[in-house]
Order: structure tokens, then C-alpha cells, then sequence
């Protein structure tokens, strides 16, 4: 898979930027982001049901313009070094339209060593995205899931659920989440509703997401992300200024440069696990006849149980994905063959933007990513690479990490 090879591969600055360059797409796909609830007309008091019902069945705007602003704390001042905005934060703008177009444009101050400002764009036609950062000069391209002709003929004649049907399926999220009252707001001088979701049980390091959508057009308009006990909220997109009506086919006429570095995410022809449809490979003993290492699965990690041992790539690259605990609190452990020709230095050696502290895993050096929402540390050890993951505190991740076997 090309998700594999990229993790065995890429930079840790690289890394986290594609990891919020995926957020970032994720929210202006689905929503025109918001700006902070100011002046302006509110909605109607409304039941969250009824809210979400006319939201569903409000007339689609033919496309969106606004104008935005990304935040990310996710890494501190003291890590961050330089101006990628997918890092460390910026202005921009936003257009989507109701064929499926988006572009997401973000501009950041760079520092003076990488020269001006620095540009990030994504892009989708809904068959492919394409994320493009000037500071590093690399595109990343992925192919969407196709939807199956069956599943879009459905879609096309299927009709947004009755208030009573949104009503149950609120009551069944509530079984394992918060969901608080649809909030009468302004954003970005649009009446709009807003609403937040936390976890009920173990939300690790979350402590909930807010999203606001807007009471006319039915867009969804906000979507933050909160750390447990902090009031801020660490990854936000939000727009200043936004507008409904056509969007000219040119606003997603953009092409990076031809010398730029180009990394395709989309899943490789062929092979176990390449395809949904394909049966997993799950079970430490299926898992082992087709990896070329021996694979760590200790029964309980930082005294979590084992949940699941996965196979997520076949041939040269197989590796495993190894689960402990349940819900966004667990841990994940990605195994795989470590590359030779990889830089074992603390974030891949590309420190132009993204400095880590090391951390020793056993007397082998490592490095840590230590974020509001989680953390990560990777390490080498007997020709393995080991990614620890999970929405826990560092003291945790190491933990975990020290007591692979």
C-alpha cells in the first residue's frame, strides 16, 4: 500500500503536515468553515432534530466563496520552525461547487531562511485530491473511493430522513457520546446553528469537537477539535467572509509546478488489503507467515488489552498494525521492515520546519511527537521500525513504546 511505504519513507515534518493537510481537506470538503460567532441575525430556537431536518433538506447552493482562517496548535512554538500553514497555521480562501469541486487555499508568513511566505493548496474534483506545499515543493496526489453504481443510484433517489428518524439516530449516538442543544449563533454573518459532541467514555486527549452549520442554506459552517480541559480549540477552520452563488470552473483550474516532488498516496494495483473488498488478514499467526519480521504483540501494552492484529500491506513491504484498548483512547503500534537507505536521525533529518525532541526506547534513539490530541514515537530496533501511536499522554506513549518486546 502507498500509505505504507509513505510512513516508512517520509519526514516527520512531512508527516504532520500531510496529517493536517487531511484535516484540513476533510473540513473544507464537508464544511465552509466558520468565524467566531459575532453580531448579526440568529436562527429560531430549534430542536436538534428538527435543526439537522432542515439543514438536510435545505435547496444546495450552487457553489460557496469565503474567505478563511486555519488554526493548528497542535505543536508548539519551540517544535515549529518556519512558515508551512498546514504547520503552523494561516489565512486563505475557500471554493467549492455543487459538481464536487473544492480548492482550499492557505498562506502563511515563512521565515526569512525559507524565503517570503509559503503557499499550500488542495484541491479536489471529487475523483482525486491533490495537496501542493510551495515550502517543500511536494505534491501529494490521492484517488477518492469510487461509489459503487449501485450505492449512487440509491443515493440519487433517496430522501433525507423523517425528524423522527434523526431523532433515533441522535438517541444511538448518545449512547457512547455528548451531544449537546443546536445553539442559536452568527457565523460569518450567516444565522446559523451550532452544536457540540464529546466523548463519553475514553476520548483520550479529546475532549470534543464543535460544528456549526448554516440555518438557511444548510451548509455546514464550523469544525473545531478540543483537547480535554482546554477551552480553546487546538485544530479550527473558520471563515471571515463568506457568499453563496456559481463559482467559475478557473477557481479549480490550478496546477503545481512541473519540477515539483510528487508522492501518490492512492492504494497500488493488486495485493492483500490493497482493496475493501478484499477479506482482512487478522490474527498474529496469519499476520506472521507474511511478514518478513517477527512480529511484537504482547497480550496487554501499557495495560491495555490486545484488541486486533492486522496485515496492511502484502509482498516486500508487509507490515502489521497491532491494537490495544477500544475507542479514540487506545494505542496503535504500526511494525514494519525498516528501510536501510532512511535517516535514523531524530525527524527523518529534514529540520528545516519541524524540530523533535529524542527520546531513548531501550538505549536505541528515538523521537517523539507530543501534540494537545496525542502522541507518537517512533524508533528502530533489530532492522524494524515500530510507530506508537495513540490519543495518550507522552509518559503513556513511551510506556508503550519500552515495553515491546
Amino acid at each position: 500500500m502507498a500509505l505504507m511505504r509513505l510512513v516508512r519513507n517520509i519526514s516527520t515534518r512531512r508527516l504532520v503536515a500531510l496529517c493536517a493537510a487531511v484535516v484540513g481537506l476533510l473540513a473544507g470538503a464537508t464544511a465552509f468553515a466558520i468565524a467566531a460567532t459575532g453580531g448579526g441575525p440568529k436562527p429560531p430556537p430549534e430542536a436538534l432534530p428538527v435543526a439537522v431536518h432542515d439543514a438536510l433538506t435545505a435547496p444546495q447552493p450552487e457553489g460557496v466563496t469565503a474567505r478563511i482562517q486555519f488554526t493548528n496548535h497542535m505543536l508548539s512554538s519551540s517544535d515549529l520552525q518556519g512558515g508551512s500553514p498546514l504547520l503552523s497555521g494561516a489565512s486563505g480562501r475557500l471554493w467549492a461547487s455543487s459538481d464536487g469541486h473544492v480548492r482550499l487555499e492557505l498562506q502563511a508568513d515563512a521565515s526569512a531562511e525559507s524565503g517570503g511566505t509559503s503557499d499550500t493548496q488542495v484541491i479536489s474534483d471529487g475523483k482525486q485530491v491533490t495537496v501542493y506545499d510551495s515550502g517543500s515543493n511536494t505534491v501529494y496526489r490521492a484517488a477518492l473511493p469510487a461509489a459503487d453504481a449501485k450505492d449512487s443510484g440509491a443515493a440519487a433517489t433517496e430522501q433525507p430522513p423523517s425528524v423522527e428518524q434523526i431523532k433515533n439516530a441522535i438517541a444511538r449516538l448518545m449512547d457512547h457520546a455528548t451531544v449537546g442543544a443546536a445553539v442559536p449563533s452568527n457565523v460569518a454573518g450567516q444565522p446559523a446553528y451550532t452544536v457540540r459532541i464529546g466523548p463519553k467514555q475514553d476520548g483520550g486527549l479529546v475532549g470534543g469537537a464543535e460544528l456549526a452549520w448554516d440555518a438557511v442554506h444548510g451548509a455546514p459552517l464550523r469544525v473545531a477539535i478540543y483537547a480535554k480541559g482546554d477551552s480553546s480549540p487546538v485544530l479550527e477552520l473558520k471563515v471571515t467572509d463568506i457568499s453563496y452563488g456559481p463559482v467559475s470552473p478557473s477557481a479549480f483550474d490550478v496546477n503545481p509546478p512541473a519540477g515539483a516532488k510528487v508522492t501518490d498516496l492512492s492504494p497500488s494495483s493488486g495485493g492483500q488489503g490493497d482493496h475493501g473488498d478484499t477479506a482482512p488478514v487478522t490474527g498474529l499467526g496469519n499476520v506472521q507467515q507474511q511478514v518478513s519480521f517477527p512480529v511484537a504483540a504482547p497480550s496487554t501494552l501499557a495495560g491495555m488489552p490486545q484488541s486486533e492484529v492486522r496485515l496492511i500491506q502484502s509482498g516486500k513491504d508487509a507490515g502489521a498494525l497491532v491494537t490495544y484498548g477500544s475507542g479514540p483512547g487506545g494505542i496503535a503500534v504500526l511494525e514494519q521492515a525498516a528501510n536501510p537507505n532512511a535517516s535514523t536521525t531524530p525527524s527523518g533529518g529534514d529540520h528545516s520546519q519541524l524540530t523533535l525532541p529524542s527520546v531513548s526506547i531501550n538505549g536505541v534513539q528515538g523521537e517523539e511527537l507530543d501534540t494537545p490530541l496525542g502522541t507518537m514515537v517512533r524508533f528502530q530496533r533489530d532492522g524494524i521500525q515500530y510507530t506508537v501511536l495513540g490519543s495518550v499522554p507522552p509518559a503513556t506513549a513511551q510506556a508503550a513504546a519500552r515495553a515491546l518486546p
